[in-house]
């Protein structure tokens, strides 16, 4: 009977032990005088555009929380004592250094945030014999044979010899030729170029 009583007791007190070191692992403060980061790491490379929306805050400073912008289409945004700041091309880490240095005219040191609401501006385009047409907001540059791949490929009846990219340049449209079998077997592979926002890839 004593061995019983002493083996729960035994029992009972690591209970009591894992249960404390669990407890105190929750409650732990956190290090002072931290300063939030930008956790949108899959976000650190996008190159903010034109229609793009974002949200900006300034740690510590309650008039400059959760601000939230619409790139406009000329590439600009405003921004409470900052002024009118080029966001487009850019991405949210050097957004965030660029506002920082103009607010530091009047904030003490100022750390700014910025996350990445809507992707509406990078955007491209694919149509015509293609299984998934459509529109494909992207967070990273992609070649012409990647877009495919996102409209799900060529269908039988594609006329693979004359894809072409359009991209408008002013009140120009500037198209680019695309021989997908070229490109395929590895041949005159600066067909397959980078994309920007707006591009179209035609596929007739």
């Amino acid at each position: 009977m004593d061995h019983t009583n002493k083996f729960l007791k035994t029992i009972t007190l690591l209970f009591l032990m894992l249960t404390a070191t669990h407890t105190y692992a929750e409650i732990k403060p956190a290090t002072p005088n931290s300063t939030p980061k930008n956790t949108n790491v899959i976000t650190n490379n996008y190159l903010l555009s034109p229609g793009d929306m974002i949200e900006i805050s300034v740690w510590k400073e309650e008039g400059m929380q959760k601000e939230q912008t619409l790139i406009a289409p000329d590439g600009n945004i405003s921004f409470p004592l900052a002024g009118t700041i080029m966001a487009a091309g850019k991405t949210m880490f050097i957004l965030e250094e660029t506002i920082a240095s103009r607010l530091a005219a009047y904030i003490t040191d100022p750390v700014v945030n910025i996350k990445l609401l809507q992707s509406n501006g990078n955007s491209i385009f694919v149509i015509g014999k293609v299984n998934k047409p459509g529109q494909f907001p992207t967070n990273r540059r992609i070649d012409v044979l990647q877009a495919l791949s996102l409209a799900g490929g060529l269908t039988v009846f594609a006329n693979q010899g004359d894809i072409n990219v359009q991209r408008r340049v002013g009140d120009s449209i500037k198209v680019f030729p695309f021989e997908y079998d070229d490109v395929i077997d590895g041949k005159h592979l600066e067909q397959n170029i980078i994309l920007e926002p707006g591009d179209t890839v035609s596929v007739p």
